[in-house]
């Protein structure tokens, strides 16, 4: 009897600015280039440099607003006058042939995911501490007080979601935190050498 075709996991991760969840997916998708990291569609203009389909989809609002309709985003938001959202069909593709797919969003987007697609497996990546957090959002020397509290309070809520997800990794040394990220995200340790 054939086997069942192997469809890939969709990882889901969420955690407050700061805690180091870009450097996290990052050094990951070094680590497993099989991985492919979701690409958000957006109504606003590209910027220089930016490419279609890989740093975003650039979409009309009409068209972005056909597909909400229509079903065609895991998550969307609106943000500062646009619109922003996961379009399904990508990850739907890439689950199909096999391939593991991470989204990295914010807590609103994991919760609309858990609806829109709950065989999802959500991550939150926690600080050590608030005083550690706040220590690093300081530490990147790019917001003023008044962000920076910003910052804290929406990290409060973040945090006091936890028992939402499905797992919660504390990102304090970065190293065993990615060797835990490869662990819940079903990946093998580290880069495959093969012997």
């Amino acid at each position: 009897m054939p086997s069942p075709p192997s469809f890939g996991r969709l990882t889901v991760i969420t955690g407050p600015s700061g805690v180091g969840k870009g450097t996290l997916v990052a050094r990951l998708l070094e680590r497993h280039p099989g991985l492919w990291l979701s690409v958000s569609a957006t109504t606003r203009t590209p910027r220089a440099g930016e490419i279609e389909g890989q740093h975003y989809f650039f979409l009309t609002r009409p068209d972005f607003e056909a597909r909400v309709a229509g079903g065609g985003f895991l998550e969307w938001a609106a943000f500062a006058g646009h619109l922003y959202g996961t379009p399904r069909g990508p990850v739907e593709e890439h689950l199909a042939k096999g391939r593991s797919v991470l989204l990295e969003i914010e807590l609103e987007g994991a919760r609309q995911v858990r609806r829109t697609f709950p065989a999802a497996f959500q991550l939150l990546i926690k600080p050590p501490s608030l005083e550690e957090l706040e220590r690093r959002i300081r530490g990147r020397g790019t917001d003023g007080e008044e962000a920076i509290q910003k910052r804290l309070a929406r990290a409060r809520v973040e945090l006091a979601a936890e028992a939402e997800f499905d797992a919660v990794l504390v990102n304090g040394d970065l190293e065993a935190a990615l060797v835990e990220l490869e662990r819940l995200a079903g990946l093998e340790p580290g880069p495959s050498t093969g012997s």
